[in-house]
């Protein structure tokens, strides 16, 4: 069962999908164990994170999806604004929402990120100590993945031009220009082809049929590009130690070393657990890879969120 709630963070009033088990809602059952599941960089709700958390539910959690504010349903302005600082603030306050449920036990919280909330969820855990299990799927450090590129060989100069850019833009709306953003995806199949197979993949879930949502994020604002650069996603991971911590990576992905990389840095307990064949979006909504994981992340919750 889904229901649409909402809750506050810094303020702003955050749009989400609370996902229950089939025995909620029930005034009888004992609260039992949720999860906290963050959405992809310029994803919504309603792709990978409800994904996720359905089947999450389905294994008998009650799980939370929610758009991150400035994005999707959620409030906030500019629209399409990224900011690392805040990202962390809304998982945080997810878990606040959580702790106020009657179907949730607040000593049996865990938080679920995918992709660019795989980094966030690490930097909100690593100071959050109710959450009591981390899991990632597909994770990434953004302010990395901007910095160095998808697959860490981008060259440095292509960031500094995009810090410039940014400063221009600031100018610009200093000046009353309005919000300068930046495009996120090709016009085309023919043009994303050319960007690699990472780049055609997050053209084809984000921007076809496959899986487009009319409010995703097809901009950032540049605004954002200044405030990813500062963050680390990985600064503070060692912190989530001896919470567990679970990285799950597609063996294609191209991402899959900052996901190595977590792991390194993290404390135990920890697992770096590989689902071969699959890509970096393809364990976005692809089932035979998603089913894997989800197996993977029931069996993690499963053993470390009980009482």
């Amino acid at each position: 069962m889904r229901t649409d709630v909402t809750f506050t963070s810094n303020g702003l009033k955050i749009a989400g999908h609370l996902y229950l088990p089939d025995y909620l809602p029930n005034t009888d059952t004992t609260p039992g164990p949720a999860v906290v599941v963050g959405h992809p960089g310029t994803g919504v709700k309603e792709q990978a994170a409800g994904l996720y958390a359905a089947r999450l539910a389905e294994a008998g959690f009650t799980a939370l999806a929610f758009d991150a504010a400035y994005q999707g349903e959620s409030e906030g302005e500019p629209r399409g604004l990224e900011d690392p600082a805040q990202r962390i603030e809304d998982l945080k306050s997810a878990v606040s929402f959580l702790t106020t449920r009657p179907e949730v036990d607040p000593n049996r919280i865990g938080v679920l990120g995918i992709c660019a909330s795989g980094g966030y969820s690490l930097a909100a855990a690593a100071t959050d100590h109710r959450v009591r299990a981390v899991a990632t799927v597909s994770g990434v450090d953004i302010a990395r993945q901007f910095k160095v590129g998808a697959d860490g060989t981008q060259d440095p100069a292509v960031f500094q031009g995009m810090l410039d850019a940014a400063a221009a833009a600031r100018t610009a709306e200093a000046r009353g220009e309005g919000v300068q953003s930046f495009g996120l995806f090709p016009a085309t199949a023919e043009e994303a082809a050319l960007g690699g197979r990472h780049v055609f993949e997050g053209w084809e879930y984000y921007a076809t049929p496959r899986a487009e949502h009319p409010r995703s994020a097809k901009t950032l604002t540049w605004s954002s590009v200044d405030r990813i650069a500062t963050f680390d996603a990985f600064a503070a991971v060692s912190l989530i130690a001896p919470r567990p911590l679970l990285l799950i990576v597609g063996r294609n992905a191209v991402t899959s070393w900052m996901g190595v990389q977590a792991f390194q840095n993290a404390g135990s307990p920890k697992e770096l657990h590989w689902i071969d064949g699959a890509s970096h979006v393809d364990l976005y909504d692809k089932d035979e890879y998603v089913t894997p994981a989800v197996a993977k992340l029931a069996e993690f919750y499963t053993a470390n969120l009980a009482v």
